[in-house]
């Protein structure tokens, strides 16, 4: 007895499937070169709003994460509280260091994280309104704030930018459907 099975159907879809793609975003954050006197690494937190200003999500955290045995008091983490925005929405609820959002402080220059929808620091949103939220403080220098609104989930590419004054630059935010 010979059974034969025909692998043909299996093929077929298998060519024609198509993987479900979540939707992602990516931000570009500018640190400004400042010609001050003493310069020092802001401090900055990136996050995600929902339109009655609780916090969906944080995204990013950069601060001076030196290590215990050069800063034993953990003085990094207790000037966090700086960046009042994010500290007030949520931060003070973080336990830092967390994989995949907080890391070291960065230079001047432009920087960019991806996220994907679901994966890593980037949650799960219901569709509607949103804010992303950028904040930087700097010590003896400034604190800002820069807030850029967006609708989730995005039903085309979009690339909303706002910009800072003082301590951030171009803020540009990038909606992947």
């Amino acid at each position: 007895m010979h059974l034969r099975y025909s692998l043909a159907p299996i093929a077929m879809s298998a060519l024609f499937a198509t993987p479900a793609l979540a939707a992602g975003l990516s931000v570009n954050i500018e640190i400004p070169r400042l010609n001050v006197s003493e310069y020092h690494r802001p401090y900055v937190a990136t996050w995600i709003e929902r339109a009655d200003s609780t916090m969906a999500g944080t995204l990013a955290v950069w601060y001076d994460v030196r290590t215990k045995t050069n800063n034993p008091e953990g003085e990094g983490t207790k000037w966090l509280k700086d960046m009042r925005q994010w500290w007030r929405r949520g931060g003070r609820e973080l336990a830092v260091p967390v994989d995949g959002v907080t890391g070291a402080s960065k230079p001047a220059g432009k920087h960019q994280l991806s996220f994907t929808e679901g994966t890593g620091a980037m949650p799960k949103l219901a569709p509607g309104a949103y804010k992303l939220v950028v904040e930087a403080a700097r010590e003896v220098g400034g604190r800002e704030v820069v807030t850029i609104p967006f609708q989730w989930p995005p039903t085309a590419a979009a690339q909303p930018v706002a910009a800072g004054k003082e301590e951030l630059g171009e803020v540009k935010l990038e909606l992947k459907p």
